[in-house]
């Protein structure tokens, strides 16, 4: 039969354990690391003087220009005009108003008118010289209109713009005005 056998102790020999080997040191390759680095660093320190140096003065600036103020010469001194010969003033030549107390021949601007012809009916006052224009009111046959402006055609009739007296403006019919004499 086999006799058992049994590993030797480590701690009983005064025997270190072997040291994997080493690798050499890449000297060669450190150096040119070193290199790059230090060329690079060089590259980075002239672009950067570069960009930050002030730019060269191409042109030098001009000399300022002085400018003197001095007073203005003094006018030669000159005989004064005699005054005009005066001369009237104008005269105002009133306009003439016209006579609103007879009435016209026909129905006239600035003259009054009176609502004829309605069969009792009366006469409705637009706000403009069409039968398709609204209706402002409707006033009564024999009431008297200032005429203002006109006459203006539509719709198969002259139009006349006239003033009530309660101030209402608008327009009418002319065939159912006649002239007549201020109140």
């Amino acid at each position: 039969m086999a006799e058992e056998q049994r590993p030797p102790d480590p701690h009983a020999t005064n025997e270190r354990p072997a040291a994997p080997p080493r690798e050499p040191i890449p000297w060669r390759w450190l150096g040119l690391g070193l290199l790059a680095t230090l060329v690079g660093l060089i590259a980075v320190a002239a672009l950067a003087s570069a960009w930050l140096a002030p730019p060269p003065e191409t042109a030098a600036l001009p000399a300022p220009t002085i400018i003197r103020l001095t007073a203005p010469p003094s006018p030669t001194p000159s005989l004064t005009p005699p005054p005009a010969t005066p001369t009237s003033a104008p005269t105002f030549t009133p306009i003439p108003t016209p006579d609103v107390a007879i009435a016209p021949e026909t129905v006239t601007i600035g003259y009054y008118a009176v609502v004829v012809n309605t069969g009792e009916i009366g006469l409705i006052v637009r706000g403009g010289p069409s039968r398709r224009n609204l209706q402002v009111s409707l006033i009564p046959e024999g009431t008297l209109l200032l005429v203002l402006d006109g006459p203006v055609a539509g719709d198969d009739f002259q139009w006349w713009q006239v003033r009530l007296e309660d101030g209402t403006e608008g327009r009418v019919a002319g065939d159912f005005l006649a002239p007549a004499a201020a109140p």
